[in-house]
């Protein structure tokens, strides 16, 4: 028999306590959360964090928050959802990306782009007295959730406040993303956001 995800393992432990713990979820998207919001609603408390500084042009920014709306937040999942939507604060992001504007997708570019929202993440989580944080970025293909389980990790040690290490793409986690964003007509962007720095070297963005 193989061994159980340290995810599953975690939820039955919370199933199994009978509690409902809090949890600080990052939120890149509304079509990403859809499916971590489906999945992780039944155990947790959710409060839903849309911190994304990378994101260029800040109608682009309003436009993806705008299309949490379309989700059920209030009263279509098993626990309460609410949703903190952050200021623009694309400043933010420059001052950690800007030294490595000539990386490529997936080089140390994404890696502090990740650590700064995860940071925002599990700083509000310890303040506010959450149980839990994490993200819902691992649901893309193109985000490896090794260096977000490496980086929450290290972060949940920091802030005294536990990570809920998972790879929500797995179990066809990206798929049933898909067709939640058609069952809510949810706008699913075709770039990830990144801000393109003075001198960015690559003309395509994702």
């Amino acid at each position: 028999m193989s061994a159980v995800p340290p995810l599953r393992e975690e939820l039955a432990k919370i199933r199994s306590s009978a509690q409902t713990p809090r949890l600080m979820l990052h939120c890149c998207c509304a079509p990403c959360a859809s499916y971590v919001l489906e999945y992780l609603s039944p155990y947790f408390k959710i409060t839903a964090l849309y911190y994304n500084p990378n994101i260029t042009p800040v109608e682009e920014y309003v436009k993806r928050a705008a299309e949490f709306q379309k989700l059920p937040l209030t009263d279509g999942y098993p626990n309460h959802i609410d949703f903190v939507l952050c200021g623009y604060d694309a400043a933010g992001y420059d001052s950690v990306a800007s030294p490595f504007f000539d990386e490529p997708e997936g080089g140390l570019r994404c890696r502090e782009c990740f650590k700064l929202r995860l940071e925002e993440t599990a700083r509000r989580a310890s303040e506010g007295g959450y149980d839990y944080f994490t993200t819902t970025l691992s649901v893309s293909p193109h985000k490896d959730a090794g260096t977000l389980n490496e980086i929450g990790g290290a972060l949940a040690a920091k802030y005294g406040v536990g990570y809920l290490y998972s790879d929500f793409k797995k179990a066809e986690g990206f798929k049933r993303s898909i067709e939640l964003s058609g069952q809510y007509g949810l706008y699913r962007q075709v770039y990830c956001g990144c801000r393109p720095l003075t001198g960015y070297k690559n003309d395509k963005i994702r």
